[in-house]
Order: C-alpha cells, then sequence, then structure tokens
C-alpha cells in the first residue's frame, strides 16, 4: 500500500513535479517500447527457416495499432496476438 500510495503524498497538487519526474514519464515508455522490439529480435535468424517474416508482419501490426490508436497496452497485446496466431496456425 505504501508504494501506492507514496507518490501521491510526495508530489501533491500544492507543489510543483520535479522535471525530472516529468522527463522520466515523457521518454521512458517509448524507451521501454524500443528495449521490448530489440529483445524479442535478438534470436531471430532471418537468413533460416522461415526468415522471420511472422516478427517482421507482428512488428507492423504493432505498428500500425500504435500510430491508430496511440495507447501503448494495445499495441503491445495486438502485435502480441498476432505473432502467437502466426505461430501456431501459419508457420
Amino acid at each position: 500500500m505504501l508504494t501506492r500510495f507514496l507518490p501521491f503524498i510526495i508530489f501533491s497538487e500544492k507543489r510543483k513535479t520535479p522535471e525530472f519526474v516529468n522527463y522520466v514519464g515523457r521518454y521512458l515508455p517509448p524507451a521501454v517500447f524500443g528495449m521490448l522490439v530489440i529483445y524479442c529480435l535478438k534470436d531471430v535468424q532471418f537468413l533460416r527457416g522461415n526468415y522471420g517474416i511472422p516478427e517482421i508482419i507482428s512488428i507492423l501490426v504493432t505498428t500500425i495499432l500504435h500510430v491508430w490508436k496511440r495507447n501503448m497496452l494495445i499495441s503491445i497485446a495486438g502485435g502480441t496476438i498476432c505473432y502467437m496466431v502466426l505461430i501456431q496456425l501459419i508457420f
């Protein structure tokens, strides 16, 4: 409970939020998204097997969903579902 309420106690409406916290809130989500893409592609072998086709299709679906909805949760979930369907049913 302390970790849930502590930010509201520290950053009350009366005090201005520190610039560092604003910076982290603005740039951390895209950085995490980029790291997730790199982590997902690190073991893909583009010269063997299915040549990374399901991964590329899933990245395209994720990108399209993100540009369309601007929601990280929908983008990540949609890309993951697309990838799992491709791997389980097609490749």
